[in-house]
């Protein structure tokens, strides 16, 4: 009678377990439909990948084509074909560049490595793609010697300027002192006391915009060298009052284009007004008709198509010509006060006239910045110049002009080298609250860890043995993991008001100096909350290895004893050895930034560790204090987890009847008790890694599944299939069934003493005692992985 209660009893928890196991299943299957079904909706509503040819990519409602292609969706040839001059091969050249020859100087020259010769592919007025003659260089000549000669030029401007443009022509292999030098030899040839040639001087543009494809940290580099104010800054002088010289004509670069306006003798002051416009293209790049100059006009006048205007107005009656100058990118002007996070290009203008003073001169411009308004919303921006006195941006002499049309305006009264600060506020994707299937599973499994811990404290005393503490110790980290999982891992950020019209979001008139252009709203809390997961994440992997590693020394290792003080050993371990290393990532985190340390250790999206670092994955910390130490733990847990189920578990001796009679389904259950506790299922987050979408969607959801009902696991696995849990519920139950009537069988003494008598004979075997244990429907890690550790520690 007694078994046929215990019989009940498992089949309701069978029964139980399988709902359970069931309903999970339903949720993590409809949630992947769902999900199925809305990357379907979203992917119809957007542009047609093929939309924009010839690696286009579609940005702000138009097609932005490279170099080599143009047009509305980059169908248009912008290139020179592939060429052969003599000796010398090109490939496609792009329209408006030099292009490099295979050949490339031997190494055993002062020039190895670069190539021997450029050509330059150019456009005509009527709009025909031609090329250039061969520009063939010197391979004994370098940037460093050639800096050493432009201070006596005379008659050699044109091949000096030339060497120059040759050496810099693959701005991938440029090193801050190239930069340095080239910057400095330009630098003299626009300097009108060297009399360099207009051809010269023209060439020397074209230098200066291949030294702006420089990568931007070699300008960095560049900027810490003791001579960089004064070589730089002599450049960028030079190139103004270069700019006052042309005339009428105009010399356009990709990345730089200087334009010159000759006023008329016979003109009034009106007439001293110019407009210089910079028009969008289909591309980054300055085109010959990417610039459009206006006289005698009064006001500034944008269009959509409008990137940047600037309306130079001057009282002087004597001024003769004034100059323009449009810096694509801003790598010539470091500033030391304002620091750039994203890739988005500060573009500079320049203006002056000939006349030496800034009495009765003034300008207006008017930015319109090119950004990716998906992602990022502009927050403020400050209107400055190029202080030569301070070597940086200041706004002194400049302020903002209020405007609806979403264009920045800026007013200033005196002429230099202008640009726009801008500061963004980056359009987090915050994920929705935890669905139905992670919400379920984590509340399952702080239940059942909750339970777990009481009945571990609550029944030592039945059971006799002291409180099994690594299986407490895990219990009690993914406990409080799983808590501040569901509590904790959402970013309050997500809930401040979001102003979706890409206005700004401060003082408007306020003209103050920016120190980012990337705007973080700071959240200590998401960042301790982060610190936390991590640390207590981090110290649940350290009990599984160490519960591997106990088990290891019991069921392998069963002719040696713990060593004394063994758990005090392993608490040290498992509570210490994580909290150094979330110290030490915090510290290192907040030694190389500062006080903009927050989101280079957590994401913004989540309250968790940061996938990418300043540079990419392989400095992140979620690599170094996470990825890295608990993959070497899962290592080391599966090949004690092999050992183990080869050797203990799956392993039949025919000498003894005991392993004989054990059923596969307690193998199994064995098995899944000891994976459970080593934490393998974790192995299938490498999976979710998979480049395939569909595939990684489905680890995605059997990640989710075993991982947050672990708790669930190790409640059924360690709990509910212990004898004393067993016989509290058959009273539990009889004590029901007594109160609504119905009635119970007594229990059989006779088989109940025939149990005890059979078990304390295979305890007096030694060298079968754990084993055997191991194999019964009890707890793996309760009396089992402890009775030795408690009489070396009969104080725990």
């Amino acid at each position: 009678m007694a078994s046929c209660r215990a019989c009940d009893l498992r089949v309701l928890v069978v029964i139980a377990c399988g709902l359970v196991t069931i309903i999970i299943l339903a949720l993590g299957i409809w949630m992947t439909v769902i999900t199925v079904q809305k990357g379907s909706l979203a992917s119809s509503s957007t542009i047609p990948i093929d939309f924009c040819r010839n690696g286009g990519t579609w940005e702000n409602g138009r097609c932005v084509c490279p170099d080599l292609w143009k047009g509305r969706r980059c169908t248009i040839a912008n290139f020179c074909e592939n060429s052969t001059y003599e000796s010398f091969t090109f490939d496609r050249i792009p329209v408006g560049k030099y292009g490099s020859s295979h050949q490339r100087c031997d190494k055993d020259t002062l020039n190895a490595g670069n190539p021997m010769a450029t050509r330059l592919c150019n456009i005509t007025k009527y709009g025909v793609i031609v090329l250039q003659n061969v520009t063939i260089g010197n391979c004994n000549e370098n940037l460093e010697t050639l800096a050493k000669q432009v201070y006596n030029i005379s008659s050699q401007s044109l091949n000096i300027s030339n060497e120059a443009q040759i050496l810099t022509s693959d701005a991938k292999r440029l090193t801050p002192d190239n930069v340095t030098s080239a910057t400095r030899v330009v630098g003299q040839i626009f300097n009108t006391s060297r009399n360099a040639s207009s051809e010269a001087k023209a060439v020397a543009v074209a230098t200066v915009s291949q030294l702006l494809e420089a990568k931007e940290d070699v300008f960095q580099s560049a900027a810490a060298a003791t001579d960089y104010d004064d070589t730089f800054a002599t450049l960028i002088e030079q190139m103004e009052i270069y700019s006052t010289s042309l005339g009428n004509e105009s010399v356009v670069e990709p990345n730089v284009a200087v334009q010159s306006v000759a006023f008329s003798s016979e003109g009034t002051e009106q007439s001293k007004n110019v407009r210089f416009s910079v028009k969008k293209g289909t591309s980054d790049s300055l085109t010959s008709g990417s610039t459009v100059v206006e006289t005698n006009v009064d006001a500034l006048n944008p269009d959509i198509e409008t990137e940047l205007q600037i309306l130079l107005q001057t009282s002087k009656s004597d001024t003769k010509s004034c100059g323009f100058v449009v810096y694509q990118k801003n790598k010539l002007f470091q500033s030391k006060t304002f620091k750039t996070k994203s890739d988005f290009s500060q573009k500079i203008i320049s203006s002056k006239t000939d006349k030496n003073g800034d009495q009765g001169t003034s300008v207006n411009i008017v930015f319109n910045p090119r950004y990716d308004s998906k992602e990022f919303q502009l927050y403020s921006y400050a209107c400055v110049y190029w202080s030569f006195s301070k070597k940086d941006w200041d706004t002194n002499g400049c302020h903002k002009i209020r405007a609806t049309d979403g264009l920045l305006y800026c007013h200033c009264n005196h002429t230099t080298n202008f640009a726009v600060l801008m500061s963004f506020e980056k359009k987090y994707k915050y994920p929705e609250s935890l669905n139905i299937l992670s919400s379920v599973g984590c509340a399952l499994s702080i239940t059942g860890l909750a339970l777990t811990i009481v009945f571990q404290i609550v029944t030592r005393n039945i059971r006799k043995t002291s409180v099994t503490w690594v299986l407490v110790s895990l219990c009690i980290s993914m406990l409080i993991f799983n808590l501040l999982f569901v509590f904790g891992i959402e970013n309050s950020n997500k809930n401040l008001k979001k102003d979706g019209n890409n206005t700004i979001q401060v003082d408007p008139d306020a003209n103050e100096m920016l120190t980012q252009d990337i705007y973080d709203v700071r959240n200590p809390t998401c960042t301790v909350v982060a610190a936390l997961l991590h640390y207590f994440l981090l110290v649940t992997f350290t009990w599984t290895g160490l519960s591997a590693a106990q088990l290891y020394f019991l069921l392998i290792r069963t002719m040696k004893p713990l060593p004394q003080y063994f758990i005090l050993f392993i608490s040290l371990i498992g509570w210490g050895v994580p909290a150094v290393v979330v110290a030490m990532t915090l510290g290192i985190i907040f030694s190389q930034n500062g006080s903009q340390w927050e989101l280079n250790y957590r994401q913004e999206e989540i309250c968790w560790l940061a996938v990418s670092g300043n540079n990419g994955l392989i400095t992140s910390p979620l690599l170094w204090s996470f990825i890295i130490p608990i993959t070497i733990i899962l290592i080391n847990n599966i090949v004690i987890f092999i050992i183990i189920i080869v050797k203990v578990i799956w392993k039949t001796n025919l000498n003894l009847t005991s392993t004989k009679k054990v059923s596969s389904l307690k193998k199994v259950l064995s098995t899944l008790s000891i994976s459970v506790v080593f934490g393998i299922t974790w192995i299938l987050a490498y999976f979710m890694l998979i480049g395939n979408e569909d595939v990684r969607i489905v680890f995605n959801y059997m990640f989710c599944l075993l991982n947050t009902t672990q708790g669930l696991q190790i409640f059924i696995l360690y709990t509910v299939r212990t004898k004393i849990f067993q016989n509290k519920a058959s009273e539990v139950l009889k004590s029901l069934s007594l109160s609504t009537g119905r009635v119970k069988l007594k229990p059989s003494v006779t088989t109940m003493r025939l149990r005890v008598r059979m078990y304390n004979m295979l305890r007096s075997l030694p060298t079968l005692s754990e084993r055997f244990r191991l194999l019964e429907p009890s707890v793996i890690m309760e009396e089992t992985t402890l009775s030795e550790s408690d009489q070396a520690n009969p104080s725990i």
